[in-house]
């Protein structure tokens, strides 16, 4: 008896090589700045603990550690169906978001270099770091027949423009929450080895050291530049970034719970952790973090979640466009609500959390 691997189907730019998906509100985003205002920045408060941080840079940890080795020599047609789904879509959107991280990177290294060397050398580190990770996980989606078009992904993506500022509040969290997400994964897996279905999970313990490393540079630049953090607009900024990031995580993550149980976690579960840690980690340099343990939180992003599934099945309906949406207006307007509602929970000032156990 002869049986066929099921194996879903992806749309393909050519033979091997996946169309990205599709940019949504949801997805890994390319970013752009002010790279003159970047260059005139002052960082001289703090340029000791910077100068400290690339030292350790240069000492480049995991020169040799996104090498692979034995464990991927073998078929992985056993990650068929639904799961093989979601796992190339999670190597892809993770390869996305660390492409997007060595785009802007070595752009900023590149074009600081003459204006603002120090800042320059820490970017040109970091991209370095990135772009052995997205080689290493692009390398990975060979093993399931596919591939990324990088080149194409950089010319065809659409750039936000952030300011610096900005910049530096999303690149922080996104290091910080990559940390969280990385090494909680990995812990999990170092516990429960028959969940570990796929070998790039041992690779995670080094490799978040990497993204806590970034972090811990941005953390230093916003604290050579205190007009970031110390006013009452900061602690608005901070709250939106806070949010945006948690909330993007969340909703992204519960729609592919599949992919965690397949590694034996509760997407919930695995998420409430990460925003835990990751709010508490941001609790060391912005001057606010969330209550996340308010009962509204977890409500309003659970309702979120649910307006969220019902958009796709109506995406994925016959229904003309203008009916379509017609029945997405309500559901963008509590989308909107339950957003407003997060962004008005009181938030905790981590200056009168200093000396407590969080």
């Amino acid at each position: 008896m002869v049986t066929t691997v099921q194996k879903p189907e992806f749309e393909e730019l050519r033979p091997g090589i996946k169309t990205p998906a599709k940019e949504t509100i949801l997805t890994p985003r390319f970013y752009t700045t002010d790279f003159e205002e970047m260059a005139k920045m002052d960082l001289s408060v703090n340029e000791d603990e910077l100068r400290a941080i690339i030292a350790e840079f240069k000492q480049d940890y995991n020169r040799h550690h996104f090498v692979r080795n034995a464990d991927f020599e073998q078929s992985w047609d056993h990650i068929d169906g639904e799961t093989r789904r979601l796992f190339v879509e999670f190597l892809e959107r993770s390869c996305t978001a660390e492409f997007s991280g060595f785009l802007l990177y070595k752009e900023l290294g590149r074009r600081l270099k003459n204006t603002n060397p120090l800042l320059a050398e820490g970017f040109n580190l970091m991209s370095r770091d990135e772009a052995r990770h997205a080689g290493f996980l692009n390398k990975a989606l060979t093993d399931f027949n596919l591939s990324l078009d990088l080149g194409f992904l950089t010319k065809s993506r659409k750039y936000t423009f952030f300011k610096p500022k900005f910049i530096f509040y999303a690149t922080y969290l996104s290091e910080k929450i990559g940390y969280w997400r990385y090494i909680t994964i990995y812990r999990h897996l170092e516990q429960n080895p028959e969940s570990r279905i796929y070998p790039i999970f041992k690779f995670f313990e080094n490799w978040c050291q990497d993204e806590n490393r970034h972090g811990d540079f941005f953390d230093a630049v916003l604290k050579a530049k205190p007009e970031f953090l110390n006013d009452w607009r900061a602690k608005l900024w901070c709250r939106f970034f806070l949010l945006s990031v948690f909330a993007t995580m969340y909703l992204n993550d519960l729609h592919r719970s599949g992919f965690y149980a397949s590694i034996g976690l509760d997407a919930r579960d695995y998420d409430k952790k990460v925003i835990e840690k990751t709010n508490e980690t941001a609790g060391r340099v912005f001057p606010i973090i969330l209550d996340i343990e308010n009962p509204n939180f977890y409500g309003k992003l659970e309702k979120c979640f649910s307006n969220c599934e019902q958009l796709r099945a109506i995406d994925a309906s016959t229904s003309p466009a203008p009916i379509k949406f017609l029945r997405k207006l309500p559901l963008f307007v509590s989308n909107a609500a339950q957003f407003i509602g997060l962004y008005f929970i009181k938030p905790l000032q981590t200056d009168t959390l200093q000396g407590c156990v969080r």
